[in-house]
């Protein structure tokens, strides 16, 4: 036991893509996989959707694990450790609703015991055993859940009604999100996210966006960043300019809610030597004026 600095370093991403039927999980999963190893034969689908995930093999030479009943917790076991001994990069598991709400789920295995409370006793750690594999994998991985679809009647600006799509409670053992650095719920059939749990801070409180290459580039950037912040720090105690500083803040825009207050405090000293040089310039010449004798 010891004690170590905190530090994000080779950090492996535990993300959550939720959304109704059609709403692009699969397709949205494959582009963030790339995304964040540029190798589609680095990423692994654990399939349990009816080889959907085959549709998309136009993207790339990905793999594929193609999963049928029964959708116990150890059948899902099972292919991760296949996936991280073949040396891959991604693990996408789609999907993972299955493993509670599908044949030879949690759900069915339970309902098998009997029903009663006490039979959760049995179900619960075979199910926490695939949670605790996930968290503890050597890839990154990438779950699919799926939404309960609902539909409501929209009218739009000219007045036309249409029938639009939503989805609403995920189908999953509830708090799955709370183990994960992001969670994505597809919001619509235009496939737009938002994030509904975000440790990274990239996509909490900002405006819906499709989840492509580009956003797995920016999840790969967060997670090896590995900057040294008493490093930073002494980079920007040694900058001599305001500009400068501004170029710092740019640099290290992940690190800004650290290194902010560092950054105003290092500005202002700045300012106040350049106050001090501006007034001793002043001083200087004035001494430097000469001087009319009236006599």
């Amino acid at each position: 036991m010891k004690l170590i600095k905190a530090k994000r370093g080779n950090t492996k991403l535990r993300i959550g893509i939720s959304g109704a039927s059609g709403f692009g999980k699969t397709y949205s999963s494959l582009l963030m996989a790339h995304g964040l190893t540029e190798d589609y034969s680095k990423i692994a689908i654990i399939d349990s959707e009816s080889n959907s995930a085959c549709l998309y093999s136009q993207l790339g030479e990905f793999n594929v694990i193609n999963l049928a009943p029964p959708y116990s917790p150890e059948k899902y076991i099972e292919a991760l450790h296949l996936c991280e001994n073949a040396g891959l990069e991604v693990i996408i598991i789609d999907s993972l609703s299955h493993e509670w709400n599908g044949p030879g789920g949690c759900l069915d295995i339970h309902e098998k015991l009997g029903g009663r409370f006490q039979d959760w006793a049995k179900v619960t750690p075979r199910h926490q055993a695939l949670l605790d594999t996930i968290l503890s994998s050597s890839c990154h991985v990438i779950c699919t859940t799926r939404r309960k679809t609902d539909y409501s009647l929209d009218v739009s600006q000219n007045g036309k009604s249409r029938v639009v799509k939503h989805g609403t409670k995920e189908i999953t053992r509830d708090g799955f999100e709370y183990e994960l650095t992001v969670n994505l719920e597809l919001i619509n059939e235009n496939h737009l996210a938002k994030a509904s749990k975000d440790r990274t801070g990239l996509f909490m409180n900002k405006p819906e966006f499709i989840i492509n290459e580009a956003i797995g580039k920016q999840l790969k950037k967060w997670c090896t960043q590995s900057e040294d912040i008493a490093l930073v720090k002494k980079e920007i105690l040694a900058c001599e300019t305001i500009e400068g500083l501004r170029h710092l803040y740019q640099k290290y825009q992940s690190l800004k809610n650290e290194l902010m207050p560092l950054i105003l405090s290092r500005k202002e000293a700045l300012e106040k030597t350049e106050r001090i040089i501006v007034s001793d310039h002043k001083i200087i010449d004035n001494n430097k004026r000469p001087t009319h004798d009236n006599n």
